[in-house]
């Protein structure tokens, strides 16, 4: 079973991230990331990024991941 840890440990090896979060019960997760790399993008180009991070993670591992991403910008408005 991935742990909370593991998600987060998947998408920062890929992701440069300024904040993240990642809570879930091994089996259906929820994340916060801040990331420079969603600078400029839409949040469907932001999850799309995640993604491509955890590649084929998201079909053998990972059931379910809701995500809120921002740009470093975003999250300082917030």
């Amino acid at each position: 079973m991935v742990t909370p840890e593991q998600v987060q440990h998947y998408i920062t090896t890929g992701l440069k991230c300024d904040h993240i979060e990642v809570k879930g019960d091994g089996h259906h997760f929820e994340a916060v990331i801040v990331s420079p790399e969603f600078s400029g993008k839409n949040m469907v180009q932001q999850h799309q990024v995640v993604y491509r991070v955890l590649g084929d993670r998201m079909r053998e591992e990972i059931h379910a991941l809701s995500m809120k991403t921002f740009s470093p910008e975003d999250w300082a408005k917030r």
